[in-house]
């Protein structure tokens, strides 16, 4: 007979590790990246408050881990939108899109990564991961800018343009039929474009 599953004590780092993620990833989509304590992430994960310290420092070293996990899920979710459009217009295009999108679908990791506050200085994955995915956007515009500081400053601009749209999407100020998420990603594509054909 196959024994009744139980729920993960901690005791295996690997799982409790990863408890802890995803304890503190739902306290972040309940109250925010900064309205849970890590005691509280420990609770939720079934473990004692005690265990997080095996692999956390406190609240930002577990908020770093989960921000560059946000880095390396965006990175992933915008390069894999980019490569199926053609011309590095329609790649921007694509990422001010997959933008709104990754904000809308993944709201806890998108808002551990903008919004928690964290001093990169401190938290030198996070800063390795922001810049790894800067590094994979930069090409495109870099084919329609002059030089690179132009290109960045393009980047910049859309990337700008799709953060305030997904807010406002997110606040409802667009609606919230079914079909809001596809104009709002419609829209930042259309601003991409316009903020492109200026070359930077």
């Amino acid at each position: 007979m196959t024994p009744p599953v139980k729920r993960s004590t901690g005791r295996h780092h690997g799982d409790l590790r990863r408890a802890l993620e995803e304890a503190a990833l739902d306290l972040v989509a309940e109250r925010g990246p900064r309205g849970f304590t890590l005691a509280e992430a420990s609770r939720r994960a079934g473990v004692s408050v005690a265990a997080p310290y095996k692999h956390f420092a406190d609240r930002d070293a577990l908020l770093a881990v989960l921000a560059e996990r946000g880095y390396r899920a965006q990175r992933e979710s915008f390069t894999r939108a980019m490569a199926v459009a053609e011309g590095p217009v329609e790649r921007l295009a694509a990422f001010a899109a997959a933008y709104v999108r990754f904000a809308a679908e993944h709201r806890a990791l998108f808002d551990v990564t903008f919004s928690a506050g964290l001093d990169k200085a401190d938290h030198e994955g996070v800063a390795v991961a922001g810049e790894e995915l800067l590094a994979a956007l930069l090409p495109a515009a870099a084919e329609v800018a002059p030089d690179r500081e132009a290109a960045y400053d393009l980047l910049l601009r859309i990337a700008s343009a799709a953060h305030g749209l997904a807010l406002f999407l997110r606040q409802g100020l667009f609606g919230v039929s079914a079909d809001a998420l596809d104009q709002t990603s419609d829209r930042a594509a259309r601003t991409a474009r316009d903020l492109a054909h200026g070359g930077g």
